[in-house]
């Protein structure tokens, strides 16, 4: 099962255009802007998702993940879906819906990093780091990777979160 070690943190205003433009500094690698709306599925103290992109594929992905403030291990299994209308209409009917979460998301690629820049309807700005694990290699490892990439990107330690979007927008909605 992949791993990787993930941490997120909210953006002040105008910070994303700052960071992002950090990430292009050392990254090889261009810029990718996606359009992703998430379905969250009630599924007990797990979470499962469909993604859909705007180009009309999708994947549904189950993961598992503590929350926890700066960086935490998060387990995953992603299948691809043709038909993601289908497929949420059985996951609808078969386990309920928790929310769904739409955003704009940039991708740069650092090493073995992904850094996402998110702009989240309803939440605002937010930086996503995930140090994608390779065989073989510690989760210390992991989130030593993070912690440094955190400082060159300008990220104060107050500004990480602990759990998903979904959780941000269902506090939100109270």
């Amino acid at each position: 099962m992949p791993k990787n070690v993930e941490i997120k943190a909210r953006l002040r205003p105008r910070q994303l255009i700052e960071i992002r433009d950090k990430a292009l500094a050392l990254s090889s690698e261009s810029i990718e802007t996606l359009q992703q709306t998430d379905t969250f599925y009630q599924a007990g103290d797990q979470r499962l998702k469909l993604r859909e992109f705007d180009n009309g594929t999708a994947e549904l992905i189950a993961y598992s993940r503590p929350d926890q403030p700066g960086p935490k291990l998060s387990s995953y299994i992603k299948h691809s879906c043709s038909n993601p209308e289908s497929l949420h209409k059985a996951l609808c009917l078969s386990l309920g819906v928790r929310g769904q979460v739409c955003k704009t998301r940039q991708v740069i690629m650092i090493g073995q990093t992904r850094v996402h820049l998110d702009q989240v309807e309803g939440l605002g700005e937010y930086l996503e780091l995930e140090v994608v694990l390779v065989n073989g290699q510690s989760v210390a490892e992991g989130e030593r990777i993070a912690h440094a990439l955190l400082g060159k990107l300008g990220v104060e330690p107050g500004a990480l979160l602990e759990g998903a979007y979904i959780d941000l927008l269902e506090a939100v909605a109270v």
